[in-house]
């Protein structure tokens, strides 16, 4: 529970603009890992040096930093709220689970550029993510992914 007060103490600044940081959070995946943008196919005609001020990246972004929230909230009761999101990134999306370590790098990166994590936030979020997507696995095996 350590690292999800941690992770929480100061998540409100988050959750007050997921659209805002989750434009940079998407924005970040693709300038750190490029190849992650093929799993993104609907942003594939927007021009790179365009998508941190496309509305539609902003809204996903803002998907993705919610469905974080929700998450980190249920500060590790997160079964009932990971299996639909397996089904759906393993089955519909075809995201591996490798993914998520990525964009965990990049949020932790984001949240502690914007003062939201400290170092040792940063890592927490890194702990509670790695658990996150270590149960993410074994449903996704479930599914034959």
């Amino acid at each position: 529970m350590a690292d999800h007060d941690s992770v929480l103490k100061n998540w409100a600044a988050v959750d007050a603009d997921p659209n805002g940081i989750g434009a940079e959070v998407l924005c970040g995946l693709f300038k750190e890992y490029p190849d992650t943008l093929k799993y993104f196919s609907k942003f594939a005609g927007i021009p790179p040096g365009d998508l941190a001020t496309n509305p539609a990246v902003a809204q996903h972004g803002g998907v993705v930093v919610r469905k974080l929230s929700e998450l980190l909230k249920a500060r590790g009761n997160h079964a009932t709220i990971l299996k639909p999101f397996a089904d759906s990134h393993a089955k519909t999306h075809k995201i591996p689970t490798n993914n998520f370590k990525l964009i965990t790098e990049v949020i932790a990166k984001i949240a502690g550029e914007k003062g939201v994590l400290d170092a040792a936030g940063q890592n927490a979020l890194r702990n509670v993510m790695g658990s996150i997507i270590a149960d993410l696995d074994v449903l996704y095996k479930v599914l034959g992914f």
